[in-house]
Parts: C-alpha cells; structure tokens; sequence
C-alpha cells in the first residue's frame, strides 16, 4: 500500500544573489505512522518554555539545559497581548524578540514548534489576548465574531512576518505550527477553527499545521480537523496508555504524540505549591520512546509571570494564578536543574541515536544573596492619580481605556451614616476607604461583596480595585472583565455620580517620597548597593499584599497568602551600583525590611486566615 507522504518543503532555495550565503532549506513531513525530518525517521522530544518569562540573557542557558537533557526541540507560545499592547502598534523588542528567541534555538541544535494562538491559555492573562479586545462590551472572544476574526487576522499576519525567513522550507527552526489551542475544551465551533486555520495560511505559515487537545473524544472532535495532524495532552505518569487508547479511537494511522506532557502543575495564591513526582514522569517518559511516540514536555523550565501577566483559573470559583510559574518541573525559576532534569534525562538516554550524546550541562548562573535593607520613605497612592472619568455608575476597567493594574472609584459623600456598603460583582479584589481609614477588603476568590461602614459627611469614600489576573481558560473568559460591573449601594440604595480613575501603575517616576512610613495603601521605596548581580529571591515574608518594582520594572505581586513567600528577582533586572526597589502595598502590614535569598520560600498550606466558606 502506498503510503501517503505530507511535506510542507521538499526543495531547497534558489541562491540568492549577495554574499551571505542562504539558509540551506529542511524537510520535515509526516509518513504514515512517523515524522521524516530531511527524510529520516525522527521523534520530536520537545521541551516548553516561553521568552516572556525568561529574561533574554538567559535563553542561551536555558536552551543549553535542553539540549543537555536529551531534547533536540523548543516549544513556545506566542504572546499577543504582549506583542500588540493597544491596536496596531506591535513591539517585538528586547525579552519580546521573538525571531532572535528562535534564532537562539536553532543555533543551539533545537527545532521549534510554534503555538501562535491567538489564543493560548498557560495561566497567563486573558489566556494571552489583549485586555483592548473587551473594550466593546459585547465583544465574544473565540468566537465567530467579526470584529475578533479581525484583530486575530492582524496579529497573526504580523507574527507570520516577523517568522517567515526561520521555517524551515527557508533554513530556520520552526517544523510545526498549532492552530489555536485546546478548542476542544471550549467550543465546536467549525466556522471559527477554519476562519483562524485561514489567517494562519494567510499569514504565511508553512511549516506542519497540528493541534493539541485533551485525550476525550468530545475534546478531539471539538478541537482538531480532518486533515491536520491531531496531538493529546495529559498529566505525566499513567495517563500515556489511557490518553493514547482514546487518540486511536479518535484517529488511526498518524504519529502518536502527546503535545503538553504536564511534568508539573501550577500554583493558585492561597493553596499549597504543586509537587509531583519525578520518577513517575521520567516512567511515562519511557513508555512513549519505548513506542516511538513523540512528545512535548509542558513545562522544562516554567519561568516567571512579571509584572501583572499571572492568569487565572475558574471552576465555579475565582482562582488567580502565582506570580511565579516555577511549575515543579526540570529547572527551577533561576533556571538550575532540579531532581526531575536528571530523571528525565535518565530516561532519555537509552534511546539516543547511534552516535548521538548528551552536552554537559553550562556552567551555573550566579545566584546571590543580598543583606537587608530597609523601607525608609514613602508616597501616598494618591499621588498617581490623573484626570478622571465621571460616570453615573462605576465603569469596568477596559471601559476607562486600561488593561492591567488598578481603579480608583471615587463617591462623595454628602451625609454620614452607618449602613452596609455592597459592591456588587467586583473584579477582583477591593479595599475601602474614606480619609484614612480603612474599612476592610473584598476578595472574589471568596465570594466577598459587602461590609459595614461608618462613613462621615464630606469625606469621600474610596474603593480601590485590583485587577489580579483574568481567567485564562473556560468560557467565562467571554465575561472576563475588571472593576466594579455590577454597582455600589449604601442601606440598599444605589449609590450614583462616580469619580473613575485609572492606575495602571506603568509609570512611577513622577512620584515624591518622603522620610517615614505612610499608611497603606501607598508605596514604600528603599535602595542598595551592589558590586556583583545574580539571580536573588526577595523575601516578601511580614508584607501584605501589593506589587513590587525593581529599578523601575514591575517584578509581579506579593500577596500573604501564599505558597509563595518570596518573588524571582533575575540578574538583569538588578545593576552594579545602587539598585532601587518601590513595593505597592495595600494592607497594614508592620514590615520594613527585605532582603535577597538564594533560594526561595514556598509554604504549604493554606493560611488559616484564607480559609473558604
């Protein structure tokens, strides 16, 4: 029987006429039950890891690490709401270079696998859509939706743009290309997964069309098509023979491989940091060489949701995700080998080709620590404030123009009075104020929506929300908005004529600190001196909760709560010299010091004080 043979680049390219000499074109094609690269038999052993969430100056390592493991390929998603922070204006620069990202893996003997999205849910905001997207309130994201069709469009062309010369039918990396990602888990919508699979030949991309779903048969029917190259992904361990039976069931005759290996799992604020076990991986790991499967392994090295990038999950309740994504996986946060990078290598190991051998690992980054220093100024909040917008009603974040960070809604208060104040359906975490005091907080994780207060006449009444993530995966994505969205009332009565202001908080330099401790909310900044940087991990324990900024760029949150007690702090956030660091913080909390640790601080329950009802 004549086998069918699917290649997207066969032909190498006509010389060009300059000096450089031109990338030597590859092949990479699906034969029956298995992938040729340059026509030879070839399993993908894939290893996660994203550019975002690894500083520039450390790829190189990273992909070193990889290639020391046994892997021979990158996967990455690609981050639109990074790269197309508002309509139009796309920045692919410095840590979002993605081509030179690329680049670096090629050198390092790594093809790439290529998840342009639009969407791509890894626990990062909105799932990696831009916040812009729900500035029109009826906007329907993974939808049909024209006006989503659109902007996927746009963002998916620039992306093939920026790619086009590292496929490989050009002498670059990339060998497969995803079309969305997980449909299955969301919709069934035909008509959309063809108008995206449409952009994607649209903008360009040539390389392996596949998608990746999980291993249910309502799943693979919901995400995958006819004729591209279907991958399941499961939890490490036992789940290899189950997810892989129900993939023969959903379709015979094609590479088996599983496109998200989950080696570890991800972190929730309040709940214990995830574990699993490595031998138990490193086993599943074995089974699939053992049949010539391919596989992803999600994640080899998690990295860091900087700044406001953390997502979060939905399961009848509200549940952000950490600032950290160290995921318990083959390299911890600062990038050094954990127990599981020498299981999985051990595992890998046998079923090297003839000839082929493992790198030694690179030498080790520095990681420092650094002495205590202390919080001796501060500036109100207050000091960030702009022009607002006026508005019967309070108005959602994205309705102010904003996509991350803060809102400040401010009410006049004409009477005092003592009453329970509701705010209804806030997003996602809020204090109340009026002067200086400070009535309590509401936090959507538990449902929170009232308190009482004793408000006195002539004062404002102040709520500050925080936007802690949106919803990253599940159909409530499509009314992921922030703020206040369902209004304030006092005794029961609508409360109307609001003052919105906006804090996205990308600019501190305008702030005037004073000697002393100003009650929160309000940011506290202290310096210190270095000789030598290294990776650090600043020690948040005695802090409240808040955002912390180093030399002027948003590190990520800290938050009580844990598990984690301490934020990655990399090398090239820090400089020789004097190094400035300003820390958010919005509850009256007693600490006044810091210091950087060479390992970080991970607890392991749940805080009494965060139980849920």
């Amino acid at each position: 029987m004549k086998r069918l043979l699917i290649s997207f680049c066969t032909l190498a390219l006509a010389a060009a006429p300059c000096s450089a000499k031109a990338p030597k074109a590859s092949s990479f094609a699906i034969q029956g039950e298995r992938f040729l690269a340059d026509g030879k038999p070839f399993i993908v052993r894939s290893g996660e890891m994203h550019y975002p969430r690894v500083p520039r100056a450390s790829w190189r390592d990273r992909m070193k690490k990889m290639r020391a493991m046994g892997l021979n390929t990158l996967c990455t998603y690609v981050f639109w709401n990074l790269h197309e922070p508002e309509p139009g204006r796309f920045d692919f620069s410095g840590d979002l270079d993605l081509a030179a990202y690329l680049r670096t893996a090629q050198e390092e003997g790594l093809k790439v696998i290529l998840r342009p999205g639009p969407y791509i849910c890894t626990e990062w905001e909105f799932g990696g859509l831009p916040a812009w997207l729900l500035k029109e309130a009826d906007m329907k994201v993974r939808t049909a939706d024209p006006r989503f069709l659109a902007a996927a469009a746009k963002y998916l062309k620039r992306v093939g743009q920026e790619v086009d010369a590292l496929q490989a039918d050009r002498g670059g990396p990339i060998v497969m290309v995803q079309v969305e990602n997980e449909y299955g888990s969301f919709g069934k919508d035909m008509a959309y997964k063809q108008a995206i699979r449409q952009a994607m030949v649209d903008a360009g991309f040539r390389a392996q069309l596949y998608t990746s779903d999980g291993p249910g048969q309502d799943m693979l029917a919901g995400g995958t098509f006819p004729d591209l190259l279907p991958t399941v992904n499961f939890g490490a361990g036992p789940e290899c023979a189950e997810a892989f039976a129900e993939l023969d069931k959903f379709r015979k005759g094609i590479p088996k491989m599983c496109g998200e290996y989950w080696a570890g799992w991800f972190d929730h604020y309040g709940k214990a940091h995830h574990t699993t076990d490595p031998k138990e991986g490193a086993a599943g790991v074995t089974w699939m060489l053992q049949r010539g499967i391919s596989f992803n392994l999600y994640m080899f090295h998690g990295g860091t949701n900087f700044g406001f990038m953390n997502g979060a999950n939905w399961t009848g309740r509200y549940a952000p995700d950490t600032t950290s994504y160290d995921y318990d996986v083959m390299l911890d946060e600062a990038g050094r080998p954990t127990p599981k990078f020498f299981a999985y290598r051990e595992a890998i190991r046998p079923f090297l080709a003839k000839g082929e051998k493992l790198p030694d690992l690179p030498a080790p980054q520095p990681v420092i620590e650094i002495p205590a220093f202390r919080f001796t100024e501060s500036a109100p909040l207050s000091q960030l404030l702009k022009a607002p917008v006026r508005a019967e009603g309070p108005l959602a974040m994205e309705a102010l123009g904003q996509g991350y960070g803060y809102v400040l809604y401010r009410h006049a208060v004409a009477g005092a009075s003592r009453e329970v104040l509701e705010v209804k359906d806030v997003r996602d975490y809020a204090v109340v104020l009026q002067g200086g005091r400070r009535f309590g907080s509401l936090d959507r994780r538990l449902r929170q929506g009232s308190l009482d207060v004793d408000l006195k006449a002539g004062e404002p009444l102040d709520i500050l929300v925080e936007n802690t993530g949106r919803i990253n995966f599940d159909k409530a994505m499509l009314e992921e908005r922030k703020g206040i969205l369902g209004g304030v009332t006092l005794g029961g009565k609508a409360l109307k004529g609001w003052d919105c202001y906006s804090l996205p908080l990308s600019d501190l330099s305008g702030l005037r600190f004073q000697p002393g401790h100003t009650a929160a909310p309000a940011l506290h900044r202290a310096s210190f001196d270095l000789t030598n940087v290294g990776d650090t991990f600043l020690d948040l324990r005695g802090w409240g909760k808040g955002q912390v900024f180093v030399n002027g760029r948003n590190l990520g949150r800290h938050w009580n709560l844990g598990p984690m007690d301490t934020l990655f702090c990399p090398a090239t956030f820090l400089k020789a010299g004097r190094n400035e660091v300003i820390v958010l913080e919005l509850e009256p909390a007693s600490q006044r010091e810091m210091r950087g640790l060479k390992q970080p601080v991970l607890s392991q329950g749940l805080r009494a004080e965060t139980s849920e009802p």
